[in-house]
């Protein structure tokens, strides 16, 4: 059975996506605040990267950039903000239209892993509770992988 990632497109359709996804975002001016602090040149390659990953392609960001713990830890420690998260997932919901993402099904399930992903891994309140040897969930066409 073909993987999340290979339906979006492998390594190119999740490039469209963030892309499409980072251009929504700082277009927002309540999400693009996320964005006002430093930012890697190589953002949409690395996010592409991730989200990769976690969808059931190969270990581009792992082997590359870091691990969950980094991520996390970056994404982590700023307090509340279900509305920016509410919007971000807007967003994200917007680009896989701008990415040429339109199959329902593929759709849904790049939606609920994206909004899992930032409700239940990315921002944390406490960095501390961030434990130092995570891996990157991963997401198949059932959900959450365990």
């Amino acid at each position: 059975m073909e993987t999340v990632y290979e339906a979006a497109g492998g390594s190119e359709g999740m490039l469209r996506l963030a892309q499409a996804w980072h251009e929504r975002v700082m277009a927002d001016e309540v999400v693009s605040h996320a964005f006002h602090g430093e930012v890697e040149p190589d953002h949409i390659e690395r996010l592409a990267a991730y989200w990769a990953e976690a969808l059931g392609g190969p270990e581009g960001y792992t082997g590359v950039y870091g691990d969950e713990a980094y991520v996390e830890r970056r994404h982590s420690g700023n307090g509340e903000h279900d509305e920016m998260n509410r919007l971000a997932i807007e967003r994200f919901d917007e680009a896989m239209t701008d990415a040429g993402l339109t199959d329902p099904r593929l759709r849904q399930v790049l939606h609920d892993y994206f909004a899992w992903a930032t409700f239940t891994t990315m921002y944390r309140h406490n960095t501390a509770d961030i434990a130092d040897d995570l891996t990157i969930p991963r997401w198949s066409w059932d959900g959450l992988q365990t």
